[in-house]
């Protein structure tokens, strides 16, 4: 399985856009966003486990998790689902924690957006799965709207290596 990397576009106007094809049908992907076994799988930075506290794939549900280091520490995420459209688009608000699912600060830039919108968008084409990712912060500062901005490149990074272990997930679901 192979997968085809278009890069991030990203636009003055304060958005992350993330384009990726997977040799997957988009079923399969689609799964891969909405269950807590799959997610575990490949959710977050290479190297942390993920462990999934709430998973509730509806409008108005939870995506509750933390992130566990090597050396033990955790930090927690969540995502508030607003839209979703099976199997083709999901939207979610995503930030910082605590294990109750209060939104927190992020713990490595205090004046970093403390909610970001995402959509994500599945298309088919003969096997194949495109995504489109695009995130903006909502109820932002201008100091926060500018450290997502200055933020970008380093959030494209992080995408590209969750996503690809997204493909490696993939492969192990068609192997």
């Amino acid at each position: 399985m192979s997968t085809k990397n278009e890069g991030a576009d990203v636009q003055s106007t304060n958005e992350l856009i993330i384009t990726r094809t997977f040799n997957a049908p988009r079923e399969m992907v689609f799964k891969a966003f909405t269950e807590a076994k799959s997610l575990a799988k490949w959710w977050g930075p290479k190297g942390v486990k993920l462990n999934v506290s709430r998973l509730e794939v509806k409008p108005g549900g939870e995506f509750l998790y933390n992130m566990e280091t090597p050396d033990g520490s955790k930090m927690w995420g969540k995502f508030v689902y607003k839209e979703i459209q099976a199997p083709e688009r999901i939207v979610f608000v995503s930030s910082f924690s605590d294990e109750k699912g209060n939104i927190t600060p992020n713990p490595f830039l205090q004046s970093f957006p403390l909610e970001i919108r995402n959509t994500l968008l599945l298309t088919e084409n003969k096997g194949t799965t495109t995504l489109i990712l695009r995130g903006g912060p909502i109820h932002a500062t201008q100091a926060e709207l500018d450290n997502f901005t200055q933020m970008m490149g380093g959030m494209e990074q992080g995408f590209k290596g969750t996503f690809d272990q997204l493909e490696e997930h993939l492969k192990e679901l068609t192997a």
